[in-house]
C-alpha cells in the first residue's frame, strides 16, 4: 500500500469503533502479553473512551486507502489545565497499512492538527514493547520526558515543541 489519504473524521461510528476494538486487542497482546476478552474490551472502552478525540478540543484523523478502506488513525486532544499542550492518542496503523510510511504520515498530520488547535507542544505516551512507535517518535524530534499524566500501563513519555509558522 503506497497511496492513502488522511483526513479528519468523526470519532464515533461503525468502522472507528471496530478499529478501536482491534487496537485494544493488539495492545493487550503486545503490552499485557495475553489475549483480551470481550469483558476486557468493554471495560477499557467504558473507562477510556476514544470519543473525546473530536472537536472542539481535539481531532481524529483517519487514513484510508484508495478504495476507502480504513488503514490507520491518530487522535489528538488538548490537555485541559495545560495551555498550549496537545496529546496524541490512539495512533494505530492496521497490518494492511504497515511498512509504507503511514505512521510517519499520521504523525505529521497530527502535528499539523495540533498547530491548528493552537498547541505549541505535543506529548504522547507508549510502552517498551511498542518499539516501532518509540523509534518513530525519536526519528521525528520527540524526546523522552518525565510522565505528564498517569495513564494506564505507559512506561515511556515523549514531548516535542511545535514550530509555529509565521
Amino acid at each position: 500500500m503506497s497511496t492513502w489519504t488522511i483526513k479528519p473524521e468523526p470519532v464515533a461510528g461503525g468502522d472507528v469503533d471496530a478499529v478501536m476494538r482491534q487496537y485494544f486487542t493488539e495492545m493487550g497482546q503486545r503490552v499485557l502479553g495475553r489475549d483480551v476478552t470481550e469483558e476486557d474490551l468493554r471495560t477499557v472502552l467504558a473507562r477510556d473512551p476514544h470519543h473525546s478525540l473530536g472537536p472542539p478540543d481535539g481531532e481524529f484523523l483517519v487514513a484510508r486507502g484508495g478504495s476507502g478502506e480504513f488503514l490507520g488513525c491518530a487522535g489528538l486532544r488538548l490537555l485541559g489545565g495545560t495551555p498550549g499542550v496537545a496529546e496524541i492518542k490512539r495512533m494505530y496503523v492496521l497490518p494492511a497499512g504497515r511498512g509504507a510510511g503511514l505512521g510517519r504520515g499520521l504523525l505529521l498530520a497530527v502535528e499539523e492538527a495540533a498547530g491548528r488547535l493552537g498547541a505549541t507542544r505535543i506529548v504522547c505516551e507508549t510502552n517498551t514493547q511498542l518499539a516501532e512507535a518509540r523509534a518513530l517518535y525519536t526519528r521525528h524530534g520527540y524526546r523522552e520526558t518525565p510522565p505528564y499524566d498517569g495513564h494506564g500501563k505507559a512506561d515511556h513519555w515523549y514531548a516535542k515543541d511545535l514550530v509555529q509558522q509565521a
